[in-house]
């Protein structure tokens, strides 16, 4: 989920209810094997239920998506090629993940002339793949986006995504709950965030910021990380020697969580205070579980929604509709619910996390 494309301007609206889907001072750990597989993603995709399940007309889906050098990235990438494995009607045409622009475009056209069926894309920037995105539609090549939105809505029929206000305001409202629930007047709340010039980090602060302030409190400190462990534990080790005092901290990305908690660690200050995480990694989910740090909560943005995205493509190509709702066809935005992830309910999603 690094180096994501500051286009995706718009937090899309419609729901789809119940989609789904130690750090110690060692930053060779890490969130996902950033090699393109996922150790528990995958364990429920390709599970097929309802009408949906029936085999139609073999359809062939292109995929393209940026290189997997992020265990969220490399999830995508998994859950996607295992749920188009589960059908018996899909040929999957996957091209070699890039963060070249020039070569995703390239590669997304070599796919246009193969005159696939329909297009699943992540682009690496949806700006600059938004042209070659029009040419697939213009070819009558419906393209489903993933994520990153494209420039313009002639360039997709369908987008899927996560919800990035809703990370911010659902971490935000499990802070102002434990802090009411432990008494704790006038917090200290440290928000360490991802690359601050890209939309996603924008609307992930503001959503934190908003909630917070509905309940009568705000962000004491806020600083930029890169989405990287290295980069979380310098940041946090700066955050740390700035602040005498913490009592919540909110950190974007659970990639760059390996780095914080490290920090934090080293610093010896993990019982001091509590820590909500973003995205919804196994190893941060590993230590919510083991209640063997600060790490408290954190609020998920489901690499399932390639697999979701494969399904989506798949009934558009064969022109069908999605089971459970009464429309006769795909709808044209889902937004991806952004899970608290909790003790409590930590066995349910550690089923998907990357």
């Amino acid at each position: 989920m690094s180096k994501w494309d500051s286009s995706a301007t718009q937090r899309r609206r419609f729901l789809m209810g119940g989609a789904a889907v130690g750090a110690g001072a060692l930053l060779t750990a890490c969130t996902g094997s950033g090699s393109g597989e996922s150790d528990g993603a995958n364990q429920l995709v390709g599970q097929q239920q309802g009408d949906n399940s029936q085999p139609g007309e073999t359809v062939t889906i292109g995929l393209s998506i940026p290189s997997d050098d992020h265990g969220w990235m490399g999830a995508i990438g998994a859950n996607a090629t295992a749920q188009a494995e589960s059908f018996e009607d899909v040929n999957l045409e996957a091209t070699e993940g890039t963060n070249d622009v020039n070569r995703q475009i390239s590669q997304v056209k070599t796919l246009i002339n193969k005159k696939v069926d329909v297009l699943a894309i992540l682009p690496f920037n949806g700006e600059s793949l938004t042209q070659v995105a029009e040419q697939a539609m213009r070819a009558n090549i419906p393209v489903v986006n993933i994520d990153r939105v494209f420039a313009s809505k002639l360039a997709y029929r369908t987008w899927i995504g996560g919800d990035n206000y809703g990370m911010g305001v659902n971490a935000a409202n499990f802070i102002a709950d434990r802090l009411e629930q432990q008494g704790v007047e006038n917090p200290v709340i440290v928000e360490i965030a991802g690359i601050d010039n890209l939309e996603l980090t924008r609307e992930r602060s503001r959503g934190f910021a908003e909630a917070l302030e509905s309940r009568g409190l705000s962000v004491t400190m806020s600083q930029s990380a890169e989405f990287t462990p290295q980069s979380g534990r310098q940041v946090m080790g700066n955050v740390l020697q700035a602040r005498d005092n913490i009592d919540a901290v909110w950190n974007h990305d659970d990639n760059q969580g390996v780095g914080v908690l490290a920090a934090i660690e080293q610093a010896n200050r993990g019982d001091e205070f509590f820590m909500v995480g973003g995205a919804g990694s196994k190893v941060m989910m590993e230590h919510i579980k083991a209640g063997d740090g600060p790490m408290a909560a954190t609020v998920s943005y489901p690499p399932t929604m390639s697999a979701s995205a494969v399904n989506m493509a798949r009934l558009i190509a064969q022109q069908r509709s999605v089971s459970g709702l009464v429309e006769s066809a795909v709808p044209s935005e889902i937004t991806l619910h952004s899970a608290t992830v909790t003790k409590d309910n930590v066995d349910e999603y550690l089923k998907t996390a990357f």
